[in-house]
């Protein structure tokens, strides 16, 4: 028993067209071919492996040739041509495997062989596995008989890679696709293999099993018969992903709940678990994208079709499913797959997927804000009137008035009326400075500015400050004082190009020829650290940038964290070069530098594009 053993793959190997798994509109065609005597003299088969392609070569090969076909289009197994085939010394077919037989010798001997017709059963088959390996030559020997055969013979082209045959050969062949065979159909066979062979198999042990065949039944059946010695018979979820060291559902969903709650560390001590146990990290964040795909399809009925789980698994991610938003399902889907993408350029890998989780659980914390959650805002309120107003007023105040102060929104700060003059009132400032930044209508974010530890916005239209600053004293003493923690920063001339670029880039569509000028400009620092100048090359360049410098003045005073920017711009002088080079002057100019680039251009007979 144990000597004559035989491989799942190949002992369940399909013998009829109804037995071929995943692929019914293909075995339809072909059996309907075969019924109404419409057979081509050239097929090919193509699609991923262990999908069924050279088994139904072989199905195809041996029906045209049966005796006595059933009413339904199936091989009898009876007459003399089946039990040739079944036996193994058929010679109306012919298997040729291009991969170690793709010379042009090769295909020659089999056009000689072509040319005998057959002595039992009506056609000879020649099955010519994996055809894309065939050399270009041996292709080209093979158009030919394979355009105009002998009406005995019929082949048969099998191939993973259809996109490396030549077209000439395409054009000659009736094409079947084969598709990847689904989760569901790959369980129902392992189950029926299963019940045959007297093993006990948990549906959910399947499940894992099919996905990671990814479509192939060849696939499948192996790692069935590698966890059935691993389990000896009894096949559970648990000894499964053991076996096969597959990520349990049980972390995805326990992840989950902490996202839900806010449970950063949490989050942290399970990837921690799951990295001790020798998963890969990789592996850990596809598989949580997927985690989050699969939820997202759970919560509608109409697309519960999509989630190819077992049915315990199921009804969880129906729960769960329930308990997340879309919105964030699509935001965790997001930092997931972007981790995914930049998982393998990452110098410490571990800290991008501990980044990514801690993302992933703050999401949740953003419908808390509003009431009253510990998850810090991307703009904070301005506390400094707060602080400043409890330290500079000893004397007793009323009950509602901190009480409206500390509940207050930060835009309030600004423009309400605040409480009674005595008791929020701040010392007089000896100046209020007007707005350090000028006015824009680009619609970009406020720019944050930094103080102590604490993010503020300073920038505020100036019919608003002014209103501000009449109604609300101590609105406008905190500008002041933010304004006297202004610190404007050092920059130098290479950052000054880079955001000098990124504006260029960020003009409309149709200033697309000005921003390719304007990249190709360099803006020069003068002396004074805070000038610059960029030159032209006509007045008319010249009067244009000159319309368009408030703009670039606010932008590069916003992101280089300076209100004192200035530019300048001139009209160049003759001698001067400002424009681009063209190739062949950079040529000429590192020609003239190390004349052996020219002596390497004229010896190897280049030209210049």
């Amino acid at each position: 028993m144990e000597e004559n053993y035989i491989v799942s793959a190949r002992k369940y190997r399909p013998a009829t067209f109804d037995t071929v798994v995943g692929q019914r509109a293909l075995t339809t065609t072909l059996k309907n071919a075969i019924a109404n005597h419409k057979l081509a003299h050239a097929y090919l088969f193509c699609g991923p492996r262990g999908v069924g392609k050279t088994t139904c070569a072989r199905i195809f090969a041996k029906t045209i040739n049966c005796l006595q076909p059933t009413a339904d289009g199936e091989a009898c197994n009876e007459c003399e041509s089946c039990k040739a085939f079944n036996e193994q010394r058929s010679y109306n077919i012919h298997e040729l495997d291009a991969a170690s037989n793709n010379s042009v010798e090769d295909i020659r001997s089999l056009i000689e062989q072509v040319r005998i017709p057959p002595q039992i059963g009506k056609y000879k088959v020649y099955i010519i596995d994996e055809v894309h390996m065939l050399s270009q030559a041996a292709f080209n020997a093979f158009l030919k008989t394979l355009e105009e055969p002998p009406h005995h013979a019929i082949f048969i082209l099998a191939t993973t890679e259809k996109h490396k045959i030549l077209p000439t050969i395409l054009s000659r062949c009736q094409i079947y696709d084969f598709n990847r065979i689904s989760v569901t159909d790959t369980v129902e066979h392992l189950e029926n293999v299963a019940k045959k062979e007297g093993i006990d198999a948990e549906p959910e042990a399947l499940t894992v099993i099919a996905q990671k065949a990814d479509g192939g039944m060849r696939d499948a059946l192996s790692i069935f018969d590698q966890v059935v010695s691993f389990t000896n018979g009894h096949i559970t979820y648990q000894s499964v992903i053991e076996n096969l060291n597959v990520l349990d559902y049980e972390y995805y969903f326990k992840l989950t709940d902490c996202f839900l709650h806010n449970k950063v560390t949490d989050c942290l001590l399970i990837f921690n678990d799951i990295l001790r146990k020798g998963f890969d990290g990789n592996h850990f964040i596809t598989g949580l994208s997927s985690h989050f795909r699969d939820l997202l399809v759970s919560r509608d009925p109409a697309t519960l079709p999509l989630l190819e789980v077992g049915a315990s698994i199921r009804e969880r991610y129906q729960a769960q499913a329930q308990q997340c938003s879309p919105k964030f399902l699509y935001r965790a889907m997001k930092l997931c797959n972007d981790c995914d993408l930049n998982y393998r350029v990452s110098k410490n890998k571990r800290l991008l997927v501990e980044l990514t989780l801690i993302e992933v659980a703050q999401l949740t914390a953003e419908p808390e804000d509003a009431a009253g959650g510990h998850r810090p805002k991307k703009t904070l309120n301005p506390v400094f009137n707060q602080t400043q107003a409890a330290s500079a007023s000893p004397a007793p105040q009323p009950q509602s008035a901190p009480a409206a102060s500390a509940q207050q929104p930060a835009a309030t700060a600004y423009t309400q009326p605040a409480a009674p003059a005595e008791t929020l009132r701040e010392p007089a400032q000896p100046n209020i400075h007007a707005n350090p930044l000028p006015k824009t209508d680009t619609g970009k974010k406020t720019p944050v500015l930094k103080a102590g530890s604490i993010g503020m916005s300073i920038r505020r239209p100036h019919a608003q400050q002014a209103t501000a600053t009449q109604q609300n004293a101590p609105a406008a003493s905190s500008v002041t004082q933010a304004e006297e923690e202004w610190e404007d920063y050092i920059f130098n001339e290479k950052d000054l190009n880079y955001y000098w670029r990124e504006f260029a880039v960020r003009l409309p569509k149709e200033e697309a020829a000005n921003a390719g000028r304007m990249q190709n400009m360099h803006p020069q620092l003068q002396a004074d650290q805070i000038t610059f100048e960029v030159a032209v090359d006509n007045e008319i360049v010249q009067k244009y940038m000159q319309q368009l410098m408030p703009q670039i003045e606010d932008y590069l005073r916003q992101q280089l964290h300076n209100r004192k920017i200035k530019m300048t711009v001139r009209v160049s002088a003759p001698e001067e070069n400002v424009r681009a080079y063209s190739h062949l002057e950079r040529f000429q100019m590192m020609s003239k530098k190390n004349p052996s680039l020219l002596k390497l251009k004229e010896e190897l007979g280049l030209e210049l594009a």
